[in-house]
């Protein structure tokens, strides 16, 4: 899929470790930040229902290249972009960016299930959710 979703996001102190660059860890919190603020600008809530289930979306990979450290108070635009979506799970890109040039890349899969009693079953992805998916990434 072409097009990607943006979003800027500050480097807080407490962000920061001894060092006085981005902990390692918060990429990960931020490529997830991205991913709830793409959904919501499409009106898509994480945790759902699926026929009286609730359904969400586990992370089963994840992965993250540091090319350059961000540090406190930078800001950093976060470009997502779908990179694979199979029938049950979906593949995120997210670029980190600082002053239009790319310090990090990250991506990470998740799977759609829905739960019962605390087990998650993987399901098929909803077709009215997969044409919503792919229609925001080709038109950005």
């Amino acid at each position: 899929m072409d097009g990607e979703f943006v979003v800027t996001r500050r480097v807080h102190f407490s962000e920061t470790d001894r060092a006085g660059v981005l902990y390692f860890a918060h990429y990960y919190r931020f490529m997830e930040e991205t991913e709830h603020a793409f959904r919501r600008s499409l009106g898509l809530p994480i945790i759902t229902e699926a026929d009286g289930r609730e359904a969400t979306w586990p992370r089963v990979a994840t992965s993250c290249e540091y090319f350059a450290p961000a540090h406190f108070d930078d800001e950093l635009e976060l470009a997502l972009r779908i990179v694979e979506m199979g029938d049950r799970s979906i593949t995120y890109e997210v670029e980190f960016r600082r002053e239009g040039r790319r310090i990090a890349k990250g991506r990470m899969t998740a799977v759609y299930c829905t739960t019962a009693n605390g087990e998650f079953q993987s399901a098929t992805i909803p077709e009215s959710l997969r044409q919503t998916l792919e229609g925001a990434m080709n038109s950005s």
